[in-house]
């Protein structure tokens, strides 16, 4: 594959936009990078041209997109360059997208709380009984809580 990766520090420009389609749930929102330079002179910092991207996800990373991110926040987004120009209104408009692989909060300017999705379809084992992935035969009675529903549920706030 002759793809072009790319990973971009920036802000969330807008909302995520998220909607359930035939194949899964796609998500969109735009995203702000600014470049900031030391000037020599001044000796003070200066922001560049701000450019915007349109970030695309499919599926899973587009749900937990819409529950994860806001207007404003400090993200890295690592993922597919797409570069496409259209007819519009009587000139052409180039724009660039890109198909997102993995989205996280930069910590280098805040802190985050990981939450990991419980997967609400395990696949069924031979034996017809559903398992966890990595799970033996011998599972250990949490196990057998978590997949029951029965264990105690932790809060991140």
């Amino acid at each position: 594959m002759n793809e072009t990766m790319v990973t971009l520090v920036g802000n969330a420009a807008t909302a995520v936009d998220f909607r359930e389609t035939a194949t899964g749930g796609m998500a969109r929102f735009r995203f702000a990078v600014t470049p900031r330079r030391r000037d020599r002179e001044t000796q003070l910092w200066t922001d560049g041209p701000t450019s915007f991207y349109t970030v695309w996800a499919w599926r899973t990373l587009a749900a937990n997109l819409a529950g994860s991110v806001a207007i404003g926040e400090p993200l890295v987004v690592h993922g597919r360059l797409k570069v496409r120009e259209e007819e519009r209104e009587g000139g052409r408009r180039t724009f660039v997208d890109v198909e997102a692989v993995a989205v996280g909060h930069d910590l280098s300017r805040g802190t985050a709380a990981f939450r990991r999705v419980v997967r609400t379809e395990p696949a069924l084992t031979a034996s017809g009984r559903s398992r966890a992935d990595g799970e033996s035969e011998g599972d250990s009675a949490a196990s057998q809580a978590l997949r029951e529903g029965t264990a105690e549920r932790v809060a991140v706030s």
